[in-house]
């Protein structure tokens, strides 16, 4: 593995046209999980031009407005007047049930210990989690830095401080790394659309983004752009418009910056708009939160967790724990202890997270769909339980 070079990770904005599908997908989990922790839910928007479509399959016991939820969405990400807006775009919908003869639809938090094992997984998907100490998220800083750059962008966009932004951006960071480890930051571009072609002008564009994004940003950081960094905005010349009238979107388009921007692998499937019963999402939460574990109880500097699941089974085929070379102790004796400690079964995941009641405990605030937007991982401030640290001591007394 290369020792020295340069990282680049990119995160979108809310308004962008795939995390507004991301959104909308999950928005409805949770509307229906609300309602019913035991619901089966999938859902799949796309947008382009002033027309969303919604395909949603389920099985519940809930009532759920989808067409409403959607344009609550779009309103709520900045969509309410122009040519594409929350009041006028055109909402279709292909709604089918799941078969129950096939689904379970059972609240899997309420089953008693003998039972888990019934619980099996109803796809094959090959989960990745990494975890590393660059940050104290223990999320690679690429990508660390793309999402704190498009949630301010969102904050100066909703606060209207800068009135002629409109709610699609993207921010691409370049991190610099020698023997493996960040030290400076080598680019930062950003790509905003505006209302109007020349207003602002260029010049007075870059001065703004620099005041109330970029210096925000990286006020309290070690590590902050210097003299060589390069810092380029809208570099191809002026965005007019954007959203789904500029670029379509669809849900799943953006996994990458779903997870580690690409510095760790992920699994080839979306994780927005599906129930807590598909293995694809939640294993993707489990493999991350033991991941965190392993690198918080200093048993590596990083560490990629690999679990595989088949169908018809409970638990994974397969798990695989690598720390590039990074680990305290072999490989072999923390998987040991990972296994000693942690249940992998579907059922026991869903349960140990409480992903079924968690929806309904957050109310309207939302469990599912805040994840839509910045990640998946390394949200500190929404509680997850996938990002806490409530095995480190624990392992640390097996492995020390």
């Amino acid at each position: 593995m290369k020792r020295d070079y340069i990282f680049t990770s990119e995160s979108v904005t809310a308004g962008h046209p795939d995390k507004l599908c991301d959104r909308i997908s999950d928005e409805i989990v949770d509307s229906y999980l609300r309602q019913d922790p035991a619901a089966r839910v999938r859902a799949v928007a796309a947008v382009s031009g002033g027309v969303l479509f919604l395909a949603v399959r389920f099985l519940s016991t809930a009532h759920v407005d989808i067409s409403q939820t959607a344009r609550d969405v779009v309103a709520q990400v900045g969509y309410l007047d122009g040519d594409f807006n929350a009041s006028d775009c055109t909402v279709m919908t292909n709604l089918l049930s799941l078969r129950p003869d096939r689904l379970l639809s059972k609240n899997i938090e309420t089953l008693p210990e003998d039972r888990l094992d019934t619980i099996t997984v109803s796809n094959e998907a090959t989960l990745f989690g990494y975890a590393c100490n660059q940050t104290e998220t223990l999320m690679p800083l690429p990508i660390f830095l793309a999402h704190a750059l498009t949630r301010q962008l969102d904050r100066v966009c909703a606060d209207h401080e800068l009135p002629y932004l409109l709610p699609d951006a993207s921010a691409l960071v370049g991190v610099a790394f020698k023997d493996r480890q960040p030290i400076r930051i080598h680019s930062i571009t950003l790509v905003v659309c505006q209302r109007e072609a020349n207003t602002p002008i260029p010049r007075i564009l870059e001065d703004d983004l620099q005041r109330t994004v970029i210096e925000p940003v990286f006020r309290d950081l070690a590590l902050k752009p210097d003299a060589q960094t390069q810092i380029l905005v809208n570099p191809e010349g002026p965005l007019v418009g954007g959203g789904p009238m500029f670029h379509s979107g669809l849900t799943g388009h953006k996994i990458a910056m779903d997870a580690y921007g690409e510095f760790g692998r992920q699994g080839g499937s979306a994780l927005s708009g599906k129930d807590p019963l598909r293995i694809d999402r939640v294993g993707a939460y489990t493999a991350r939160y033991v991941a965190k574990q392993i690198v918080a109880a200093g048993l590596a500097d990083q560490c990629e967790v690999q679990l595989s699941y088949s169908i018809g089974h409970a638990r994974p085929v397969s798990l695989q724990i690598e720390t590039f070379g990074s680990a305290k102790l072999p490989e072999e004796e923390i998987q040991e202890h990972i296994h000693k400690l942690f249940d992998f079964r579907l059922a026991s995941i869903i349960r140990y997270f409480r992903l079924q009641s968690l929806p309904m405990e957050r109310g309207m605030s939302g469990f599912y769909g805040p994840l839509a937007v910045y990640g998946h991982f390394g949200r500190q401030q929404l509680d997850l339980p996938w990002e806490r640290l409530d095995l480190v001591d624990r392992l640390k007394a097996l492995a020390f």
